[in-house]
């Protein structure tokens, strides 16, 4: 099983992702996928088994995963702060691959019907998710 874990920025909630999973679940390959250097690098020091940055290596590497997790914002055009490109968002969400993704709410977007609970808890909840894949 290989997951991808998706993130922009400096990586922060890609980190919190990869950690929980390695802790949880040691043998995971983990593939950490930043739209740069910065979020790639915090991913690879919380444990992602492998790295690469931008919009070139999301594009490939999103089709030769099982599962893609981050914050639904990977998915928007313009997401994290205009970091999610149209190529980036077409492609993860065209991937084959399941997508287990955090309901994080910020900018004008607004997901209704979905309760907002903090991170530490959404992300314990996306580990239990992928725990529950990865058994069936």
């Amino acid at each position: 099983m290989r997951i991808a874990v998706i993130d922009g920025q400096g990586g922060g909630i890609g980190k919190h992702i990869v950690e929980q999973l390695r802790k949880r679940i040691p043998e995971l390959n983990i593939l950490a996928l930043g739209t740069n250097a910065l979020a790639t690098g915090a991913m690879l020091r919380a444990g992602a088994t492998e790295g690469a940055s931008g919009e070139s290596a999301i594009c490939y590497n999103v089709d030769r995963v099982d599962i893609i997790v981050g914050s639904v914002a990977v998915m928007m055009v313009y997401g994290l702060l205009g970091e999610i490109t149209s190529g980036m968002a077409i492609a993860i969400a065209s991937s084959k691959a399941e997508k287990l993704l955090l309901p994080i709410q910020r900018g004008n977007i607004l997901l209704v019907g979905v309760p907002r609970t903090p991170l530490p808890h959404q992300i314990e909840a996306l580990v239990i998710e992928v725990e529950e894949r990865i058994r069936t």
